[in-house]
């Protein structure tokens, strides 16, 4: 086992674009003189067109010859699912993911001096979503044929890509690990145990096997089989059967969630806030501002 960064593309597979249409009209020449502007290194160019010119088929041939990784970012969640929706077609054997904001409520929290009314924050998460968007961030790590769908404001308010990076584990057959710090490890990961119900983001313990639902898989499970402290096998399985779909020689456990964050870096972090809340405490209490003091050392 290992949780050191790694490269862990490992897939090169090239973009095939199924269409039954060819490039016809004006559409050959924009996609010729976009492909020699990005080979050129042009860094901003715009393709104009009405809408129902075929603006989304000119830019996935050009993906098709530059053979290039691409996100493709929209105004709003609309556009972006249509976006998605039209790449996918276009792109069915290759990997094309979804990345959006996967709240569906939020309340930011706030207060109301007039009645001293703390209002807390609150939010409601599309588990569905957020699966997406973890799949979209593994497609970037592990291969080279990805399109990313996003909307602008989805790519805000993400977690440390170094932490995440350093936290993601690798599994292979014949490493040498315990149970207890191979679960350790899936905590940290943010997954949780649930031995009765397995589904996205939990694991559970049988003996000397451990089955780990991923947070960002859509239909397939992992299977962790161990012999005293060493990894036997590793295998992908259905869910809802526990038929076994492949035997792999090495896994990758991604985080549950983006924010996550390694443990010594979160002990240091709450030393900071400790020192923090102290001196404000102080600070307020100087001033003679007691509530404030009483209401911040409470909900710290």
């Amino acid at each position: 086992m290992s949780h050191k960064r790694r490269d862990v593309s490992t897939m090169t597979k090239a973009f095939e674009l199924e269409s039954k249409f060819s490039p016809a009209g004006d559409q050959p020449e924009a996609i010729r003189r976009l492909v020699e502007g990005l080979q050129a290194g042009e860094a901003m160019q715009t393709l104009l067109g009405v809408t129902g010119s075929g603006k989304t088929f000119t830019i996935a041939n050009v993906i098709q010859q530059l053979q290039r990784p691409a996100i493709i970012l929209a105004p709003n969640k609309t556009l972006a699912a249509q976006l998605y929706g039209e790449m996918k077609a276009f792109f069915p054997r290759n990997a094309v993911e979804y990345f959006v904001s996967y709240y569906d409520y939020y309340q930011p929290e706030a207060y109301v001096p007039a009645s001293d009314t703390y209002i807390e924050k609150d939010a409601s998460i599309n588990e569905h979503i957020e699966q997406m968007r973890l799949s979209a961030t593994k497609a970037i790590l592990e291969r080279k044929d990805t399109i990313i769908v996003a909307t602008v404001s989805a790519i805000y308010g993400l977690g440390d890509p170094q932490s995440y990076l350093q936290m993601v584990l690798h599994l292979d057959r014949g490493d040498t690990i315990d149970q207890r710090s191979l679960l350790r490890r899936l905590a940290e990961l943010q997954y949780k145990r649930n031995d009765v119900e397995l589904h996205r983001g939990t694991y559970r313990v049988r003996g000397d096997v451990i089955d780990i639902y991923p947070a960002e898989s859509e239909r397939d499970a992992v299977r962790v089989e161990l012999f005293d402290d060493e990894i036997d096998a590793l295998s992908y399985f259905d869910p809802l059967t526990g038929e076994v779909i492949k035997k792999v020689p090495r896994l990758t456990i991604f985080p549950k969630t983006h924010y996550v964050t390694p443990r010594q870096t979160l002990l240091d972090a709450i030393e900071l806030i400790r020192e923090e809340l102290k001196e404000r405490l102080q600070q307020l209490r100087e001033n003679h501002k007691l509530l404030e003091a009483q209401r911040l050392e409470e909900r710290t």
